[in-house]
């Protein structure tokens, strides 16, 4: 049940902002946040080998160099994810407790900046 309480904060943020809708990526049956097509939060399940969900993360874009200074500050909670890790993306461990929802909340806000066209930014206060 709190997997599904995060992931509902979690919409929250993230459909909040403008034109921000989600959808399933691919075969996968987690969701993605997209704006005008264009992925900027990708949510994230781990499973043990019986496909019991182990944890839960939130992968996103981040600025240039941000990802070295996260992950170095705090492996716990950040982490360099597989496939976009390379482009900067970052993980961020939503099961570490207590969750600073302000900061998952900064991250959405940050990589959709980083993606949604500059008329779309112009509408966050």
């Amino acid at each position: 049940m709190a997997a599904k309480t995060t992931l509902d904060k979690l919409r929250k943020i993230c459909l909040a902002l403008p034109e921000a809708t989600e959808q399933v990526f691919g075969g996968h049956t987690t969701p993605t946040f997209r704006v005008r097509d264009k992925i900027f939060v990708m949510y994230h399940e781990d499973h043990d080998e019986r496909g019991k969900v182990t944890g839960t993360s939130i992968w996103c874009k981040a600025p240039p160099g941000a990802q070295e200074i996260l992950v170095g500050s705090d492996p716990e909670r950040f982490y360099r994810p597989p496939y976009v890790g390379p482009k900067g993306w970052i993980g961020f461990v939503l099961d570490v407790k207590p969750l600073d929802w302000a900061l998952v909340e900064d991250l959405a806000r940050d990589s959709y900046r980083m993606t949604a066209p500059k008329k779309l930014t112009a509408l966050l206060a």
